[in-house]
């Protein structure tokens, strides 16, 4: 397999690293970087021993069999789409777009194509959430009535895009990932102060049949230091995960319990589990490459991308009216299609 990784920027250079790491192991044959700063994506490439190019349109013609968009999320349509008419399978960086029916078009094109279309969800390979989501799975949370997700730093503003598509677009989707549901109304306010039109701080709840999901995002929060951690309540136990720290999962063994007739908190302590260590991004990577060669399936496929775009889409469209909307979809198990936007409580 000839691998290409089109965008070396900050998270691209990660990319290039794991597909250097990938081809030394012999897990694929050939790498080839690809950017439009020539002269970085040759340094780059030369640190690895690999091929550089700065035209992604010529990527099939060398043989590419399979690559990674990290580009700009504005480039995202443009550069999939191409590739993947172009016979090449693609894993694309989230968001899978900044538009639905960009995103949308993007899983067309590979279905039409018969090719494999990933997309960078990586908390769906984080080994805490992951075994979090082992253990809801086997109902030893119970049933999960809560979850409440905090991603707080200080910093200015990105001039492209904000919080919502660059923070909450992965909260969004680990809570579908952990409830396997989709969410009937949501709610979301933003600000803007810093930089006209980029919203700095974003506040999403979430309400499933079961269970809401309270989300907040910003980076005008000096406090913390850097902060990302999630709470997940459930009706037996209860979970916290610090995204800082990969491996640690804390179960916390409290519930309400009747008696008499009276309602008490029972607390019973907590238990602090340490799952192996595996670097999410190379699993995300690895497991595209199998899919690619039909060894596995996806945890992130196209659809799942479209779907949170479509998603953030009625976010922004609930903080520009300040209304809760209702989300109207198919059920999660069935095929993916394009959610309706209803109507305001």
């Amino acid at each position: 397999m000839k691998y290409a990784v089109i965008g070396t920027g900050y998270w691209g250079s990660n990319h290039a690293r794991i597909a250097a790491e990938l081809k030394a192991e012999g897990e694929i044959d050939e790498v080839v970087l690809c950017d439009v700063d020539e002269s970085r994506v040759r340094e780059l490439a030369e640190s690895y021993g690999v091929r550089a190019a700065t035209d992604y349109e010529r990527l099939a013609d060398l043989g590419v069999d399979a690559a990674t968009v990290s580009t700009p999320s504005t480039t995202h349509h443009e550069i999939a789409t191409r590739l993947l008419g172009d016979g090449v399978d693609v894993l694309v960086e989230k968001p899978l777009a900044l538009d639905p029916t960009e995103a949308w078009d993007i899983v067309s094109t590979a279905n039409e194509a018969g090719r494999t279309l990933a997309v960078g969800h990586i908390f769906r390979h984080h080994p805490a959430l992951c075994d979090l989501k082992q253990r809801i799975d086997r109902g030893e949370l119970g049933r999960v009535k809560y979850l409440a997700t905090n991603r707080f730093s200080f910093r200015a503003p990105r001039a492209t895009t904000g919080t919502l598509y660059s923070l909450a677009v992965h909260d969004v989707d680990i809570s579908n990932y952990l409830l396997e549901d989709r969410p009937e109304w949501l709610y979301c306010s933003m600000d803007s102060v810093v930089r006209e039109g980029i919203d700095e701080t974003a506040t999403i709840v979430m309400e499933y049949e079961n269970a809401t999901s309270v989300i907040n995002e910003s980076w005008q929060v000096p406090v913390f230091g850097k902060r990302r951690d999630l709470v997940v309540v459930g009706s037996e136990k209860s979970a916290y995960i610090d995204y800082l720290e990969d491996t640690v999962l804390e179960l916390y063994d409290s519930r309400i319990v009747e008696r008499d007739g009276a309602l008490s908190a029972r607390e019973e302590g907590k238990q602090v589990y340490e799952t192996e260590h595996a670097e999410p991004l190379r699993a995300e990577v690895e497991e595209f490459v199998a899919a690619c060669r039909g060894e596995t399936t996806l945890s992130a496929p196209g659809s799942v991308g479209a779907y949170t775009v479509e998603l953030l889409e009625l976010a922004e469209r609930s903080s520009d009216r300040n209304e809760t909307v209702r989300v109207e979809g198919p059920a999660l198990a069935e095929t993916p299609g394009r959610v309706r936007f209803d109507q305001s409580r």
